[in-house]
């Protein structure tokens, strides 16, 4: 590509999407963001390098749930990339973007929702055991509901700057059953047709 056409596509996309740099206060939830994403991360290392699953109910399962952890671990630091491209002044890739953002913020409203449901059947007695929701598990919620919150608006700001059509959005949004399905049922599928994981 010549000088010319390098500068004439540059002035193309400067003129084909908003520029304006995200607001202070977006800045701060994409750095928040990523900070939750890395600290997750971080936990799911640790147990790796603890040997976590290797003890207690499920150490028969150790191999498996590793390799379930060390997806997650990548899905986790993907998150950090995303988070800190969405608040940069100058956007990069932002249909790719976008769609890993409104895949994050779906994903993680779609669980904060199933788990929302699950604690509403256990403390109504409908099923399983009230007493498993406590503080512990109504935390893990809470953080996972900032995390919805905040993929939310990174991914409504983005879409603003970058000028997202809804189509694109909708794209990003059926990330989530992927997401979902991937990791909750065609990974342990996987792992149980090669023999790491044993059949329910």
């Amino acid at each position: 590509m010549t000088k010319t056409a390098s500068v004439a596509e540059t002035r193309w996309v400067v003129g084909r999407y908003h520029r304006e740099a995200p607001s202070r206060a977006v800045v701060v939830v994409g750095v928040v963001m990523a900070l939750w994403c890395a600290g997750f991360a971080a936990v799911s290392v640790w147990f790796e390098l603890t040997n976590y699953f290797d003890t207690g109910q499920y150490a028969d399962e150790a191999t498996a749930l590793s390799v379930v952890n060390w997806f997650v671990v990548v899905l986790k630091l993907v998150g950090v990339g995303v988070a800190v491209l969405a608040v940069r002044a100058r956007l990069v890739a932002p249909r790719l973007v976008g769609v890993m953002l409104w895949a994050a913020f779906a994903t993680v409203a779609v669980y904060v929702v199933g788990s929302l449901t699950q604690a509403f059947v256990m403390l109504a007695g409908i099923a399983g055991d009230a007493d498993d929701v406590d503080a512990k598990s109504v935390a893990y919620l809470l953080a996972f509901m900032l995390a919805a919150a905040g993929f939310g608006i990174l991914a409504v700001s983005h879409a603003r700057r970058a000028a997202l059509s809804t189509s694109v959005k909708l794209v990003g949004a059926c990330g989530a059953p992927v997401l979902l399905g991937g990791v909750l049922v065609i990974l342990p599928a996987i792992l149980e047709a090669v023999g790491l994981l044993s059949a329910a």
